[in-house]
């Protein structure tokens, strides 16, 4: 019976989830600066960190490819943030404003939820020109590229 109850849980978690064929949802979030940045229909990638140890290799593999980077390649990033403790975030905030790519800070729970992830990644979002969610692929900063995602 525990197994039924469990297996529930983890089937009702990843139900909600994002899967190729889903519009990805309206949001908006500011960035490290405050600016605010609104997701509209058009932009071709959006990636999303989830977890400290990739996001912050993401963060110097983006940063070397120089600021406005990921604009020309009509990319967004976003950080999942919403559980970093207020006083992690005011020595967090400082180190993100010296990274030359903007970083949406990805501070609403509920908003994060049904985007998949998987651990020391981050998620990938390939979309189509109205905002559907075209593949999903998962980025390793690590050992990867940044861009290697383009192809």
């Amino acid at each position: 019976m525990a197994f039924f109850f469990f297996a529930g849980l983890v089937l009702g978690a990843r139900a909600g989830e994002l899967a190729v064929g889903d519009a990805v949802p309206a949001f908006s979030a500011s960035d490290q600066f405050g600016k605010e940045f609104k997701f509209e229909a058009g932009l071709r990638f959006l990636l999303l960190g989830f977890d400290m140890s990739a996001s912050k290799a993401a963060n110097g593999k983006l940063a070397e490819m120089g600021a406005g980077w990921l604009e020309k390649q009509d990319a967004a990033y976003m950080l999942d943030v919403h559980t970093m403790p207020a006083i992690a975030r005011v020595f967090a905030l400082p180190k993100m404003r010296k990274y030359p790519q903007r970083i949406i800070l990805g501070e609403d729970e509920a908003m994060l939820a049904p985007f998949p992830r998987k651990p020391d990644r981050i998620t990938l979002l390939v979309l189509a020109p109205n905002g559907k969610i075209q593949e999903i692929r998962y980025w390793d900063p690590a050992t990867e590229a940044a861009g290697v995602w383009l192809k």
